[in-house]
């Protein structure tokens, strides 16, 4: 793409000859079956905690006489790395804006988080207490379908909501009430597709799935569909579910369809594993995922086999822009470890709060939610931020590569490259 920046230097294009030279065939089963691991298989690992994990668990933020903001994370079971981060960079902003004053004038935040224990079930629960303890707003979650468990107890309310990084597309279809401040599924899968086809020169690819989140079959559609459309073809779709360990059945099917990438838009702890036996079995095509992979733990996992794969995501760290440059140092010197990019997401939520409070005039669920409704080229973290009719986030992307197991920024794309 004309307008990419930063993309991929010589000595990757070498790599990519290397990479795409093809993959050796056995036989091949059914599309579609997920597989099951046997009882010896290698245990997914635990989710990693920030290095401060007293804040990543920390429950009260800000004034305890303030306005009421409530926030629904995992800070524990599978996706805590996601959750604790996003609490404490919401915790951080709440604690920036209000040492500035606050909002309406002089008015304290507090934040009030709990915990979702990263099940959709508990996650209604705690949108539902969130609600009954006069939040004026909630925001919440990371993972799509604890989202979309949580959204119809908060538009039932009216109450808006706010999610910082569910990208599904239907979770702000739940209502008028419900909003999201980062890219859609149909944004990140057309970045990830646009980005194999067009950069990877890709023609022949698989997508693995994970069959039992709506994040991973929404994207699943938009990848499909973009790929093929930008001349690409989708060989083989094969699903697995969260928590499964043993996926070489399955990439032994796959490494005799001679592919150019996989597309595997899941969560690090199964994307770790999955990239790393796929090296073993000797499956060499790139791998491309999306924000899912997001997590120190997948490096840990995968190491240097991750090297030549890519994921689209909501900001770099390295990324040479002031307001980066800003909340990656307040983030490490307050916790000691450097912000994931759904920390960026949360931290820039809880601002475009703040500023829709501002325009408001009030700290009042109805008047917030129309001025949630018409945030327009808010300058955040993330990137310049505005909410369209359907209230969805109108934003850029990152894409973020490995070299020696080590992530790293190759470039960006925006919503008109797609």
């Amino acid at each position: 793409m004309r307008t990419y920046r930063r993309l991929l230097g010589w000595p990757l294009a070498v790599a990519f000859a290397a990479l795409l030279s093809g993959c050796p065939p056995p036989p091949v089963p059914p599309a579609e079956t997920p597989t099951s691991g046997p009882a010896t298989a290698p245990t997914t690992p635990a989710p990693t905690a920030p290095t401060n994990a007293g804040a990543g668990s920390k429950t009260d933020w800000g004034d305890p006489a303030g306005i009421a903001i409530g926030g629904y994370m995992s800070l524990t079971g599978d996706t805590a790395t996601f959750g604790q981060s996003s609490n404490m960079a919401m915790g951080m902003a709440v604690e920036e804006i209000n040492a500035k004053g606050g909002v309406l004038g002089g008015q304290k935040l507090h934040l009030t988080m709990v915990d979702t224990e990263s099940k959709q079930d508990v996650s209604a629960i705690a949108a539902q207490r969130l609600i009954d303890g006069k939040s004026v707003v909630v925001v919440g979650e990371v993972a799509s379908s604890n989202s979309l468990a949580a959204a119809p107890k908060c538009q039932a309310a009216h109450v808006p909501m706010l999610t910082p990084s569910s990208t599904n597309p239907t979770v702000t279809q739940k209502g008028d009430y419900i909003f999201r401040a980062c890219f859609t599924d149909n944004q990140q899968g057309a970045y990830m597709a646009l980005f194999a086809a067009k950069e990877l020169k890709a023609k022949r690819a698989a997508i693995l799935k994970d069959i039992s989140s709506d994040y991973s079959k929404g994207l699943t559609e938009v990848i499909q569909k973009r790929f093929e459309s930008a001349g690409g073809k989708i060989l083989r779709v094969e699903g697995y579910q969260q928590k499964e360990t043993d996926f070489s059945p399955t990439l032994t099917s796959l490494k005799a369809l001679n592919l150019d990438a996989v597309f595997v838009p899941g969560y690090y702890g199964e994307v770790g594993l999955i990239v790393k036996q796929a090296r073993e079995l000797g499956l060499k095509c790139p791998f491309v995922g999306g924000d899912g992979w997001d997590s120190p733990k997948l490096a840990e996992v995968a190491g240097a086999n991750l090297d030549g794969s890519f994921y689209v995501n909501h900001y770099s760290k390295e990324e040479d822009r002031p307001k980066v440059k800003e909340f990656v140092s307040g983030f490490k010197q307050r916790y000691g470890s450097d912000p994931d990019a759904l920390a960026a997401c949360a931290y820039d939520a809880i601002y475009i709060v703040a500023d829709a409070l501002n325009r408001a005039g009030a700290a009042d669920s109805q008047k917030l939610r129309d001025a949630l409704a018409t945030t327009q080229g808010y300058d955040g973290v993330t990137g310049v931020i505005t909410i369209d009719a359907e209230r969805n986030a109108s934003k850029p992307c990152v894409i973020l590569g490995f070299q020696n197991g080590k992530e790293v920024m190759k470039g960006t794309m925006k919503p008109t490259d797609v």
